[in-house]
């Protein structure tokens, strides 16, 4: 089975692109939405955080603190870089689980720090899914309704979106000029071929 990885900046679409697999019965795991499970109910995890941040990082009902662990990490570098320290591996172990469990031609794994994180080098193929960037700020605004500057400086965070492109396998154009089932479809198409060599 291929293990396909799936990126793109904030406000690319990647999620969208993700639902399409999933309608063609291709099994997607979501690194971001299961760190944050992780975080909330893996006792290893939750012990790790706990000795980095303190007894405050989580609520008293057990659920994590988002909101203090955000304000301690925003703008502390080496308190963010030791965070992800902890939660990345956890997140990786539990995707290699999770692709051990599947039983299809291809299995994708989407987040959004693949290549920051190297973690693209554990993929088969990697997809990456690209829009021009005031298409992608005018869809993160609508979406979070934030300003254009917080946008911009979420943006300023991820690698270049020209980084990503040069070491994609496949990369979607998300740009709403087209459609975008038909780009889907190609890259299932191809991904089978790959699988079933």
């Amino acid at each position: 089975m291929l293990k396909v990885g799936i990126t793109g900046g904030i406000g690319s679409g990647k999620t969208t692109v993700c639902r399409i697999f999933e309608m063609l019965n291709i099994p997607v795991y979501y690194a971001d939405d299961r760190a944050k499970w992780l975080m909330q109910y893996d006792p290893d995890l939750k012990k790790n955080i706990t000795d980095l941040l303190g007894n405050a990082a989580y609520l008293s009902d057990g659920k994590l603190d988002r909101a203090f662990v955000g304000k301690l990490v925003f703008n502390n570098k080496n308190l963010l870089t030791q965070l992800n320290q902890l939660v990345h591996p956890a997140v990786f172990l539990d995707g290699e689980k999770w692709f051990a469990n599947q039983n299809s031609l291809y299995a994708i794994k989407e987040a959004a720090l693949f290549y920051e994180t190297g973690s693209y080098t554990q993929m088969d193929q990697m997809i990456v899914v690209t829009a021009d960037r005031e298409e992608r700020i005018r869809r993160v605004m609508g979406r979070d309704a934030l300003t254009r500057e917080a946008v911009e400086a979420r943006m300023d965070k991820q690698l270049p979106e020209a980084e990503k492109i040069e070491k994609a396998d496949f990369v979607i154009y998300n740009d709403g000029r087209e459609l975008l089932i038909p780009k889907v479809l190609e890259t299932d198409r191809k991904l089978r071929s790959l699988a079933a060599l």
